[in-house]
């Protein structure tokens, strides 16, 4: 159950803000290395904690929306709440794929894509690809390029 939780909270709107995903790649490649789990079992678990994360935070930017920037945890981090809009307003949907991607605003992406109004069929389909991408760069790191390329 670690492998999720810590690729939900990563990615968690707030909480994502101070839990790195050096975590979540130490213990996946400990878990790996050990032979505790296969590969394809940590990253299906990572990929779940991520879209469930990702999810919660669509939809907590669609229902609280302007009211989440007020909080303080939002003005602490505002210079990074407008780099999101900025990213969002540059890239549309793939803003989804590319928000994954980068770590310091991976949490707020989909909060902001949820407030923008963004349709939820478009943002679950950007979502999947998201985390499908991700999850393969997880899975590459945990076994290590070297090993991918020998």
């Amino acid at each position: 159950m670690i492998v999720p939780a810590l690729a939900f909270l990563e990615a968690c709107p707030g909480v994502g803000l101070f839990v790195s995903g050096v975590i979540l790649l130490s213990v996946s490649t400990f878990l790996y290395t050990e032979q505790i789990l296969t590969l394809p079992q940590i990253l299906s678990l990572a990929f779940f904690g991520a879209f469930i994360s990702d999810h919660l935070g669509f939809y907590a930017g669609r229902w609280f929306g302007g009211a989440l920037r007020k909080t303080k945890i939002a003005m602490r981090h505002q210079s990074k709440f407008d780099k999101s809009e900025a990213f969002i307003l540059k890239y549309g949907a793939l803003s989804v794929i590319f928000g994954r991607l980068m770590t310091a605003i991976r949490s707020l992406i989909p909060m902001t894509v949820g407030a923008s109004g963004t349709d939820r069929i478009i943002f679950t389909l950007a979502d999947i690809a998201a985390c499908v991408i991700w999850t393969a760069g997880l899975g590459l790191l945990v076994v290590g390029l070297d090993n991918v390329f020998s």
